[in-house]
């Protein structure tokens, strides 16, 4: 009977197949268009930010796995422990650990089971996927600086909020699980924590001084879509600027056209200095790194340890490499590039998370005291939407940096996407089934609760700023 109902089950799906293929709406130019921008926008990453920011971030993820125990990170957490420090471990555990909002689970299970205090567990369950060493930097890579430290910022300042009001809470829990800490083993180091520390800090030099940006090129600002009102802008060096447009290409060698009805202002950049020494000599620097690490390597680390490293550094890559393509194909597909629509028209975004509620206005028609009760609410409802969006929908590891970078594009305002970072990696609704099977829904509430109002809040200062 059960290989019968299997036998039904490839019927069906072979059916559904069949049906999707044969309604397949090909020639439809809204598909066709998302088609082009998925493809569009995977060369455009596999240009940009593969070999000189994801790789060496990978690597660092690696070592990050293989060269820091995890059990002496956990061992600070116990509800008996130093406060102060219980905290600290917890909120950058995430860029220690190189954690998922999946892989993060278990641990979390894990070390509240073994005794850790309630507050630095749950500050540990925020920071371990918000703060991944990758998602940090792909998003001040892909998004830019100021997202990117916000982010990294906000991910800490939260995870340390969200743990101390779990402890004001659940106070008496705490006090009793204190009375049992769990006993966390010992663990000897093999090498001195100066040669760990030197050997992250060259590649951390290779990452940060292969992505160093160039200075003074142009800026150009453009409108996001051809019937929006949200703006993008691009800096780099202008190829081609006369009366039909504008071909810029930008610092990582993507081009980017942009017609003159869409273009809204050209700007050129000072020059850094400093800065732009660097960006010359950038390859020496980095060259200089890698061979410093090479020679670490050998003096340092056994012929397996080296092995482990790598092997390590290939799972991250399996597990990551083909969600984040696969969340580039789809965030291509529905929501385009920059000054390109994809299925979805760009106006929609805007009507509900745009940085103004104009176009909302105007397909509403609503005026008077309604429109001003809208603007006067518009940061707090984008905000606020874009922090439940983000707390229900599963995000696969980084593939939330293209979708906010494709919405950003159909225009998504600052603040949202803010919101949406801060609070989409370290939730989903699995996540939520999962942890209320170990805090109870109570717990969980208040936790989802907290999030969802901490990203909101925070993105709604970005915005007024950003």
């Amino acid at each position: 009977m059960g290989e019968q109902k299997k036998e039904w089950l490839k019927l069906l799906g072979l059916a559904a197949l069949f049906a999707a293929f044969f309604w397949l709406p090909v020639g439809w130019e809204r598909f066709d268009a998302g088609l082009f921008e998925a493809l569009y926008l995977a060369r455009d990453y596999a240009r940009a930010h593969v070999l000189l920011c994801l790789v060496p971030a990978l690597f660092i993820a690696g070592a990050i796995a293989v060269f820091i125990s995890q059990a002496s990170v956990m061992r600070y957490l116990g509800a008996g422990a130093n406060k102060m420090l219980a905290y600290g471990v917890a909120s950058v555990s995430g860029s220690a650990l190189a954690a998922c909002s999946c892989t993060v689970l278990p641990l979390f299970a894990g070390i509240h089971r073994l005794g850790a205090g309630l507050g630095p567990a749950v500050t540990f369950l925020y920071a371990g996927p918000a703060i991944n060493v990758l998602a940090i930097v792909l998003t001040a890579r892909v998004l830019g600086w100021q997202l990117g430290l916000a982010r990294a910022a906000g991910a800490v300042g939260f995870a340390l909020v969200i743990g101390l009001i779990m402890h004001l809470l659940y106070g008496r829990e705490e006090q009793q699980k204190a009375l049992r800490p769990a006993v966390m083993p010992a663990m000897e180091a093999p090498r001195p924590l100066r040669q760990t520390a030197a050997v992250f800090a060259a590649l951390v030099a290779i990452l940060v001084f292969a992505n160093w940006a160039r200075s003074g090129d142009t800026r150009a600002v453009f409108l996001c879509c051809p019937d929006g009102l949200a703006s993008y802008s691009v800096q780099g060096q202008i190829i081609l600027h006369d009366e039909t447009g504008l071909r810029i290409l930008d610092a990582m060698g993507q081009e980017y056209s942009v017609p003159a009805a869409q273009l809204r202002s050209v700007e050129t950049l000072p020059d850094k200095g400093i800065f732009s020494l660097v960006y010359l000599g950038r390859w020496f620097v980095v060259a200089a790194a890698g061979l410093v690490l090479a020679y670490m390597l050998w003096r340092w680390y056994r012929p397996a340890e080296l092995r482990e490293w790598v092997g390590s550094t290939w799972a991250f890559t399996k597990q990551i490499v083909p969600l984040l393509f696969a969340g580039v194909l789809v965030a291509g597909f529905l929501l385009g590039r920059p000054g390109h629509d994809g299925l979805v028209p760009g106006r929609y975004v805007q009507m509900l998370a745009g940085g103004t509620p104009d176009l909302l206005l105007q397909a509403t028609g609503w005026t008077g005291g309604t429109a001003d009760f809208i603007r006067a609410l518009w940061p707090v409802w984008t905000s606020f939407f874009a922090s439940i969006f983000g707390a229900f929908m599963y995000f696969a590891t980084l593939t939330e940096v293209p979708i906010v970078q494709a919405l950003r594009g159909s225009g998504m305002a600052e603040g949202p996407a803010l919101a949406l970072l801060l609070a989409g990696p370290a939730l989903s609704l699995p996540n939520m089934l999962v942890i209320g099977g170990i805090l109870g829904a109570r717990k969980t509430l208040v936790f989802v609760s907290l999030v969802v109002v901490m990203a909101t809040v925070s993105g709604i200062i970005y915005g007024a700023f950003f």
